[in-house]
């Protein structure tokens, strides 16, 4: 595993729109353990790929329930609503307020190709854009 770099707002590659995860391999599984242990050193509690510098479908999230490693996820039903405040690995020092369903569910991918579902309170990695634009994979709505 290593440490990888991870871009700060203002990177051009944050604006980008990802692309699906089709071949499920060492590259991936390597990409996965970086970035948990990127988002572990940062003290982070989600990490996805475009973060990192790739352009990929992928995410990981820890909210103190273990990592959750999700490629090529979909929500596929939502309901409710909260603001929460929140921070972003590619943001350090400011705080977001978001507006978030306060439940979905979603599909996506493990590891290894295994279709998954999961129904969750707390999902902001997701379709989610960031301050500036773009379409991406991590929280950061607003920028205080």
């Amino acid at each position: 595993m290593a440490l990888r770099v991870i871009l700060k707002e203002g990177d051009e590659l944050l604006n980008k729109h990802c692309r699906e995860v089709t071949s499920f391999d060492e590259k991936l599984y390597t990409l996965l353990d970086d970035m948990a242990e990127t988002m572990y050193a940062a003290d982070g509690v989600g990490l996805a790929a475009p973060q990192v510098g790739l352009l990929r479908r992928v995410c990981i999230i820890d909210i103190g329930e273990g990592l959750l490693e999700l490629i090529n996820p979909v929500v596929t039903r939502q309901s409710g609503n909260q603001e929460t405040e929140e921070g972003c690995l590619s943001c350090p020092g400011k705080v977001g307020i978001t507006k978030r369903p306060n439940k979905v569910t979603v599909e996506y991918f493990d590891r290894h190709g295994k279709k998954r579902k999961i129904t969750e309170k707390q999902t902001g990695f997701l379709e989610i854009t960031l301050a500036t634009k773009g379409k991406l994979c991590y929280p950061m709505d607003k920028i205080a």
